[in-house]
């Protein structure tokens, strides 16, 4: 592929080309070299920047260790690759080139600058470095925000600031990306376009591991009166920052739900459980104007509010118990539900866990450093879970999208280092034994590439010292979970919000960076600190967003916001979870499913472990139990569970069962109308129509119609609808 030619954007910076490195200027390989192989793909992941490098050539990838790459050149190979009597013929100039066969195709035009500077590079003796060699500070895109109609095209212009003051338009050797394509397109010269979609999108420019971003705003172009916006309800603050963003779109929001949809709502988002026939009858006929928010107090004091979010963490935190052994699992679990029943603080739940210490017989936290057991491991569930910040590949290279980089890894990996242990360990697939986890006074943490001892250092900001003997751990537990810490507040309000809401502001929701913005940033941060504020109380949390007017929108769609899927105009319909759904299919059936190693009548989400089990589970979408934490489930519709619910025999069994309900509304002195009426209830939570009664009514009274049979079939039918399978 040519590298295209881009014309100079108007700036007052000056732009690089050939006429910036004459043959008498020092070329710097860090400065000048480096982002020209970034940008024409040479060190990415499918070229030379891949594991192993390609055709024997290996570069670091994006350019994130210099040195490497300069010897990769100069000197492996005995320097083949350099022709200094003939730089025109250097292998590093003629297969880019294509005048000589290259896997990569051509890449590099014989007159562009590009070619030029990597030329004159060559002829000076391929310097490792010019003298004084500024280096990269920061890059700034401009524009930084854009506001465009469907079609339009705005020309980025990217700008590098030096050490030295200097700077230097870098726009043809800036790589960039767009988070929503379809909203915002962008090639690789920078020039957007939008799309025709509504909505925002983030436009990443990446230039020598330095990121800068413009937001794109595409709003629809009927323009919306402001009166319409300054009229919506305000429950609470979120509803002013939801509608803030929603009138920069021009989108109106849906009518709010009826009760009886925000009552399945709201029990099945807090509680983990469909409502009974009788909390559907009390609260449809309770005219009270604060009835809602009644409801939600109410469920926020169940014991099935704890195991239902409890349930939601296990998926996070809780190892394979063939690998760290069974008890040492059960009583992880313990520990988890524990503190969710007691409504630990947030930070002292996370405080609790990162320090963790004791035998694995009696704290069940100690089992993440058993499961975990080298830093660099526990590192990445941390940084993740706690920071909102995913350090995985920064084991190897720098962040492709961030800042982070090798360096931050292992140094925020050397805070356990030290984690002592004693006791027999790992023996899988039985690992029975207790195991003793405590503060050590020794271990630590080399840099990969460089050898050096890495000291211990939060990823930003400061951290408290370690007292001498002390344990580093309670200085990044401090860290964490200090008020300052923003993102251990925002990652956890994130995750609450998509499980309330379908969708994060931000996805991935513990992948908080710059270059995947959240889709409202003001209200992110002011949810985080409202988790704060209330002394990072879960249960706070959730009640302030159920009580919004937000929370309570109706599904359905208006002309407006029918395109609209992350802006929150409407509720987002999804599949109930798979607990959910099972202990649903109980309640209306009657007969409680049997779990192995598990007390009777448990519920699916009591669960302390996934290997229990259960067909049901597994078909709509519970972690593999050999996935190692955390493990985030699929929201997806499949075919193979709706053939579940038409074909399940174990489901068959339980609907005619003759301790169920079919047996005993069959056999009662309940009129047809009331039998209508119980169905609905116990099933979708709602009075039935007149039709719907009319229809339940005719199929009982039916000549020759059995009553319990009726009963099944039409329990069978609700089961399999939409209406019981999705969250309206």
């Amino acid at each position: 592929m040519m590298l295209t030619v881009i014309p100079t954007h108007s700036s007052n910076t000056k732009a690089v080309g050939a006429d910036d490195f004459p043959e008498a200027s020092i070329v710097d390989f860090q400065n000048d070299l480096q982002p020209i192989f970034t940008r024409l793909g040479c060190n990415s992941g499918p070229c030379h920047g891949k594991a192993r490098g390609q055709g024997g050539f290996q570069l670091s990838l994006l350019g994130f260790d210099p040195q490497q790459d300069y010897d990769a050149i100069t000197k492996e190979g005995r320097g083949r690759r350099i022709f200094p009597a003939f730089a025109e013929q250097s292998l590093l100039l003629a297969k880019p080139a294509g005048t000589v066969p290259h896997g990569g195709g051509r890449r590099l035009a014989v007159d562009g600058p590009e070619y030029q500077t990597m030329l004159n590079w060559v002829r000076q003796g391929m310097p490792r470095a010019a003298p004084d060699a500024p280096t990269l500070k920061s890059i700034i895109v401009k524009p930084s925000s854009i506001v465009s109609a469907p079609d339009q095209t705005q020309a980025l212009v990217v700008t590098a600031k030096f050490s030295d003051g200097t700077e230097r338009d870098v726009t043809r050797l800036t790589a960039f990306q767009s988070n929503e394509a379809p909203i915002a397109a962008v090639d690789e010269t920078g020039l957007v376009t939008a799309g025709k979609i509504t909505g925002v999108a983030a436009i990443m420019a990446r230039f020598m591991g330095q990121i800068a971003v413009c937001d794109v705003l595409i709003p629809r172009a009927e323009a919306v009166a402001g009166e319409i916006y300054h009229q919506l309800p305000r429950n609470n603050f979120i509803d002013e920052l939801v509608w803030r963003n929603l009138q920069r779109l021009n989108i109106t929001p849906s009518p709010v739900c009826d009760d009886h949809t925000f009552l399945r709502r709201a029990t099945t988002d807090l509680c983990g459980r469909i409502p009974t026939p009788d909390e559907v009858t009390a609260f449809l006929a309770d005219g009270a104007t604060d009835k809602r928010a009644r409801l939600v107090d109410r469920l926020l004091l169940e014991p099935d509010f704890a195991d239902h979010w409890a349930n939601k963490w296990v998926d996070l935190l809780r190892p394979n118990p063939y690998h760290v052994g069974i008890k040492a699992t059960f009583n992880y679990d313990r520990w988890i539900r524990q503190s969710f029943h007691e409504r630990k603080p947030w930070d002292q739940f996370v405080r609790e866990l990162i320090t963790a210490r004791g035998s694995s017989f009696h704290n069940g936290a100690v089992t993440m450093f058993r499961d975990r057991r080298e830093p660099e491991e526990i590192t990445t569930l941390v940084s993740q879970l706690f920071v909102g910040v995913r350090l995985e590949c920064t084991k190897c290279h720098h962040h492709p999208f961030e800042v982070w980089g090798q360096d931050d890894f292992y140094s925020f990996a050397a805070y356990f280092a030290r984690i002592g242990h004693k006791g027999t360990g790992i023996s899988a697939p039985i690992s029975g034994s207790e195991e003793f986890f405590f503060a050590g006074n020794q271990g630590s943490v080399s840099h990969p590439v460089t050898g050096e001892v890495m000291k211990p250092r939060p990823l930003f900001g400061e951290a408290p010292a370690t007292a001498e003997g002390g344990d580093q751990r309670e200085a990044l537990a401090a860290w964490i979970t200090s008020p300052q810490n923003h993102l251990f507040a925002q990652v956890m309000a994130n995750r609450v919000w998509a499980d309330l809401m379908t969708r994060g502001f931000v996805e991935p929701v513990d992948d908080m960076r710059a270059t995947n913005p959240p889709t409202n940033a003001p209200l992110l941060a002011a949810l985080g600190e409202s988790f704060r504020d209330s002394g990072f109380s879960l249960t706070e949390l959730v009640r302030v967003i159920a009580n919004s007017h937000v929370y309570q929108l109706s599904s359905l769609p208006n002309e407006t916001n029918i395109s609209d899927t992350r802006n929150y105009s409407r509720h987002y319909r999804h599949r109930l979870r798979a607990e959910v759904l099972l202990d649903a299919v109980t309640q209306v059936t009657g007969v409680a499913p049997e779990f192995a190693a598990m007390p009777p009548d448990s519920s699916a989400k009591q669960l302390w472990t996934h290997r229990s089990d259960s067909v049901f589970l597994d078909t709509f979408g519970r972690p593999d139990p050999n996935q190692n934490p955390p493990c985030e489930r699929t929201t997806d519709s499949t075919v193979v569970q709706s053939l579940h619910l038409m074909n399940s025999e174990k489901l068959y069994r339980d609907i005619g069962h003759d301790n169920g309900k079919a047996r005993a509304l069959g056999g009662s002195e309940k009129t047809a109308a009331e039998i209508s009426t119980e169905l609905y209830r116990l099933i979708f939570a709602r009075e039935p129509t007149v039709d719907e009664t009319t229809l339940v009514t005719e199929q009982l009274v039916a000549e020759g119609a059995l009553r319990q049979q009726v009963i099944e079939d039409l329990t069978w039918a609700m089961l399999n609808s939409a209406e019981f399978v999705f969250q309206n």
